[in-house]
């Protein structure tokens, strides 16, 4: 069975996507520039407690922040990468040229000869760089017209690449960005519209990854709150979110595919195996034991996708170990702003219970006990074949093997 090409499969889920989105999701609420200059104060830390977190997940912006996500995980349905937009925004372009720079910089500012494990020292020197640069990089990105929404949205883009005192990077570093992009689609300087939702995705989020992988090889980060064994991934999450969505309507390519390598380099979620495989050695089952749960035991994309949002609230935005470094305040409003309640009155997609565990199949010592997102397998899965598609994700170079981190 040969797998549809990408360019077929995007050009049949295009027009479907966008009755779909119309039909399923509310529009996401704008901010005008009037309503920024009347914003009272300036984003900060706020979660500093258990009573906080709870409290962040009753407002309006925690709320919108997961239509938001939902938004950008229905966008992607159905589409494979490599992706060409129909038409490129400006918005878009001056993103990734943002990105790219941030990118120079690490050929501008080379790794120290140290002994360390983890934590190359030049990488506190990076951050030096964008802290002094980003107002800068932000004045160049947007246009006048939105001049006061760079001091809101200029604590987001500084928390997007890890820690600069610690020297690690993980899921509340990639929320960050996340939330940053949201800030800019309130706003509008992004559209939520079906295709640039989708770029927002497939070029822009895709382009940070890379951004990030190449900042934790070349300054050896370390894993920020990493579970081990028993996470999802050292240091990202919202990959398997798009990517499990973008497989999710279509049946030719199993859940069990993963388990084939190498994969190709055709959605986010087979990219971040792949990821995996590069930096870790010894059986996938004992290094990613959630992600081979999944592989074996979940039936199809669509459970995958659902469990990993609910799995998203409950290991991500619901630890406060995770979230409490992440500004709020502001466009994300925290007290009530103009007199008017910032808590949501209906939140469409109502938070998750706290399931420490989604997947039932490997149980994490730190999990409690609670029902899970699907029903235990009776039987182990039998692997399927991945259908061929014409091209093969390179995998690591045997010419110049990248020193593969310990557990």
């Amino acid at each position: 069975m040969t797998l549809p090409s990408a360019a077929s499969l995007n050009s049949h889920f295009s027009a479907k996507l966008e009755d779909a989105m119309e039909n399923q999701l509310r529009e996401l609420r704008e901010v005008t520039i009037d309503d920024v200059a009347r914003l009272h104060c300036l984003p900060s830390t706020k979660i500093r407690s258990e009573s906080d977190l709870d409290y962040w997940k009753t407002t309006r912006s925690y709320a919108d922040y997961l239509l938001f996500l939902r938004r950008l995980n229905e966008s992607v349905v159905g589409f494979s990468l490599p992706w060409n937009p129909t038409r490129h925004t400006e918005s878009g372009e001056k993103m990734m040229s943002l990105l790219d720079q941030l990118d120079a910089w690490i050929e501008d500012i080379p790794p120290l000869k140290t002994p360390q494990r983890f934590g190359n020292l030049a990488f506190r020197t990076w951050g030096q760089r964008l802290e002094e640069k980003a107002g800068g990089l932000l004045e160049q990105l947007l246009s006048p017209t939105y001049s006061s929404v760079i001091p809101h949205v200029k604590p987001y883009l500084l928390v997007s690449f890890g820690s600069f005192t610690r020297m690690d990077y993980g899921t509340g570093h990639e929320t960050s960005f996340g939330l940053f992009l949201f800030c800019l689609t309130l706003v509008r300087f992004f559209k939520p519209v079906v295709e640039e939702e989708r770029s927002l995705v497939l070029t822009v989020f895709l382009r940070y990854l890379k951004l990030c992988w190449k900042l934790q090889d070349t300054y050896k980060l370390e894993p920020a709150g990493s579970h081990g064994v028993w996470g999802l991934d050292d240091s990202c999450f919202l990959p398997y979110i798009f990517g499990s969505g973008q497989l999710r309507d279509q049946t030719e390519i199993p859940v069990s595919a993963v388990l084939q390598r190498p994969l190709p380099p055709t959605n986010l979620y087979f990219m971040s195996i792949m990821r995996i495989l590069d930096v870790k050695y010894g059986p996938f089952h004992e290094h990613s034991s959630q992600l081979h749960s999944i592989a074996t035991a979940v039936p199809n994309w669509g459970k995958v996708n659902s469990g990993l949002f609910k799995m998203y609230e409950a290991e991500v935005l619901g630890k406060r170990v995770v979230v409490q470094h992440i500004p709020l305040g502001g466009l994300l409003e925290w007290e009530h702003e103009h007199g008017l309640s910032t808590r949501s009155q209906t939140a469409p997609y109502p938070t998750s219970p706290g399931a420490s565990q989604i997947y039932p199949s490997t149980a994490a010592p730190w999990a409690t006990p609670k029902l899970s997102s699907f029903p235990a397998p009776t039987a182990p899965r039998q692997v399927q074949h991945l259908p061929d598609s014409g091209s093969q994700h390179p995998g690591p170079s045997s010419a110049s093997p990248r020193p593969r981190r310990p557990l």
